[in-house]
């Protein structure tokens, strides 16, 4: 007798199951104790990690592999990760929600990186608008202007 392969839909609604099951266990786990180096330097930290591994091989870091893929897809990564971490939040799942706020620092550390942005520029623009209302703040930036393409002169 030969067995036929599941349907797509099958297949499809085992998924589901399986992933609703691995979340509904993450969300239950418990997160182990901080670590007396579990602070803000942890970021600068992981920074010069990732910076480190700028020029290392792809096939063995996983940082190495993220900037060799170039900008674009380490925007789309730093993208979907936000998402992930947004979903998290809405769902009130806030082990998760740790998890995929770590992933996301990650992918922005590896976004900075590739920029040749550094922690100490974000930490000063952090500083710079401390005590400043939030309302306040985002009214004093320039405004962007927008430009349209000039449009060829008829003779």
């Amino acid at each position: 007798m030969i067995k036929k392969a599941p349907s797509k839909a099958t297949t499809k609604a085992e998924t589901k199951t399986i992933k609703a099951k691995k979340a509904k266990t993450a969300d239950t786990l418990e997160l182990p104790p901080l670590s007396e180096e579990a602070d803000a330097s942890v970021l600068n930290r992981l920074y010069d990690v990732v910076q480190s591994r700028k020029n290392a091989d792809p096939s063995v870091s996983h940082s190495a592999r993220l900037l060799s893929r170039g900008t674009y897809k380490i925007a789309q990564k730093f993208g979907e990760e936000a998402v992930e971490c947004l979903i998290e939040a809405v769902a009130g799942r806030t082990s998760l929600l740790v998890g995929e706020s770590a992933d996301v620092l990650y992918h922005l550390i590896v976004m900075w990186v590739d920029a040749g942005v550094t922690p100490d520029e974000v930490w000063a623009e952090l500083a710079r608008r401390e005590g400043t209302s939030g309302i306040a703040e985002k009214a004093s930036r320039p405004k962007p202007t927008l430009t349209t393409p000039s449009t060829p002169k008829q003779d």
